[in-house]
């Protein structure tokens, strides 16, 4: 059955990887947050780490399903053109405008758009920024079988602290709940191919670590606004994470 405009979103939140272990690594505490919370997520990987030098296709499509299992969201792999390999081309940002309009979801998260990190980051966050507004468009023949759709925020997050956009301040997402660090520390060793040659899960754990710090707060995830974020009133909002 195609979604109508009024129905509610297949995922409130969609979150894009270039390869399989990215949106563990960059926001996985977020999602397994948010997933705690009742709210839905779906993950989409653009890759299959083709050309990584740890792991197989297959090894590391398995390690994904594994990691999605214990974030508690549901994943799907996509095409676009294979691991080191994407471009920013019309009829890839089509194809993820398409998955946008088919989820429905309130928020995105994808890869920073910051040059300095692996290029397929970079380029995915472009991509998908230019798909978010492609899905609201609905004067695109490509996309007419399916309802336009417009979501609430893109939000970026940062694979490698190289991927921070520079001059950007982040929002942080308190991810110090037991549960939360149980769920996405499981998901970052899943990728075990991965940690052959480094511990990323005590690389991101301390980095959450710092930042939970700055907040006073035992781990903290940064992600970035594409756009300035809007209230109804200040009744939203959290507290700062500068103590005064």
């Amino acid at each position: 059955m195609k979604p109508t405009p009024n129905s509610p979103p297949e995922a409130a939140l969609l979150a894009f990887g270039a390869h399989p272990d990215d949106i563990e690594f960059g926001c996985g505490g977020v999602i397994a947050a948010e997933t705690a919370a009742g709210r839905a997520a779906r993950l989409v990987v653009c890759s299959r780490g083709e050309s990584a030098t740890q792991g197989t296709p297959a090894e590391r499509t398995a390690e994904a399903e594994q990691s999605a299992a214990l974030l508690g969201a549901a994943l799907e792999f996509i095409d676009l053109g294979g691991d080191a390999h994407f471009e920013r081309r019309v009829p890839a940002a089509l194809q993820l405008a398409a998955v946008v309009r088919r989820v429905r979801p309130r928020l995105i998260l994808a890869p920073s758009p910051a040059e300095n990190q692996h290029p397929d980051h970079a380029r995915l966050g472009q991509l998908v920024r230019d798909a978010a507004r492609l899905a609201r468009y609905g004067g695109v023949a490509e996309l007419r079988p399916q309802p336009a759709h417009a979501i609430d925020a893109l939000l970026f997050y940062a694979v490698t602290p190289e991927g921070e956009p520079p001059g950007v301040q982040p929002i942080l997402v308190d991810v110090s709940a037991p549960a939360t660090l149980a769920a996405w520390t499981g998901a970052m060793q899943a990728h075990a191919t991965q940690a052959r040659v480094r511990n990323y899960a005590e690389l991101h754990l301390a980095r959450a670590r710092v930042f939970g710090l700055r907040a006073g707060v035992g781990h903290a995830l940064p992600l970035w606004p594409n756009d300035p974020l809007l209230f109804p009133s200040l009744a939203p909002l959290g507290r700062s994470a500068r103590s005064f």
